[in-house]
């Protein structure tokens, strides 16, 4: 299965670093994006240890053995962190969000508030649940989902990469269907942009249009966080499409 992808990242309009990160990997059907935790020291540095470790995970055919894969490089990337932070006394985190293909199956990888939304029939669904506490008030019924976006709590976490010795890592894996697009986002991008305006977009353009207008809808937002956001379609039509041109084609 070949898929069409696109990666974008954007340091946005408040903050002066990009402690976002992403990884993509074609040849391992594996794409990242790792959100360094702004409240923390050094972010950058921490989302650049989940990249550094998912770039050591080595091929396999099957979902399962490459989800486990995954899951012992941010076990990994969760090690490395906390080595540091006893040595420098700084307090160091990260979210991460993984995905995974593999023929007509896919899996999801994720701790934190990095998220993965799924686009199937004009449709748009959130993959995954936030770690964090306002996500932990709605499932008790203290709090609206529709509030969540505006509380003073949203942006504290409950799970992160680089926080506790032992990291629990929550996975989902589904089929893949013809057409189907999926994102990895950070919070500078869901927090800024709801899901009816995220399918708008993802229905009208190619992925690459795609993501510069969900960038540039950021910024005329006020854009106050790092934006970094991966597509990946699995889309019949698009790669017929893409193979009629040669220079294009090569290129995916």
């Amino acid at each position: 299965m070949r898929l069409e992808w696109h990666a974008a990242t954007n340091v946005g309009a408040v903050r002066k670093v990009n402690e976002d990160g992403y990884f993509a990997s074609e040849a391992l059907g594996l794409w990242a994006v790792a959100d360094g935790m702004g409240g923390m020291s050094r972010g950058d540095w921490a989302s650049a240890q989940v990249v550094a470790a998912l770039g050591a995970v080595s091929d396999q055919p099957e979902l399962e053995p490459m989800m486990a894969q995954v899951a012992r490089a941010l076990q990994q990337a969760n090690d490395t962190i906390l080595r540091e932070t006893e040595t420098s006394g700084a307090r160091i985190g990260t979210t991460a969000v993984a995905l995974l293909v593999r023929d007509d199956q896919f899996g999801v990888c994720w701790v934190g508030d990095s998220r993965a939304y799924l686009l199937r029939g004009r449709q748009i669904h959130q993959l995954t649940k936030d770690h964090s506490q306002v996500q932990e008030m709605v499932d008790h019924g203290i709090l609206a989902p529709e509030q969540m976006d505006t509380h003073p709590l949203r942006n504290a976490l409950t799970r992160a990469v680089g926080v506790m010795p032992e990291l629990v890592v929550d996975a989902i894996v589904d089929r893949l269907e013809d057409e189907d697009v999926l994102l990895l986002c950070s919070d500078g991008l869901h927090g800024v942009i709801g899901d009816d305006e995220l399918r708008d977009v993802l229905t009208q353009m190619p992925l690459c249009d795609a993501a510069e207008e969900l960038i540039a809808r950021c910024h005329a937002h006020g854009a106050p966080d790092n934006i970094t956001m991966i597509l990946v379609a699995n889309d019949e039509v698009t790669l017929v499409k893409f193979a009629e041109n040669s220079d294009i084609g090569q290129g995916l």
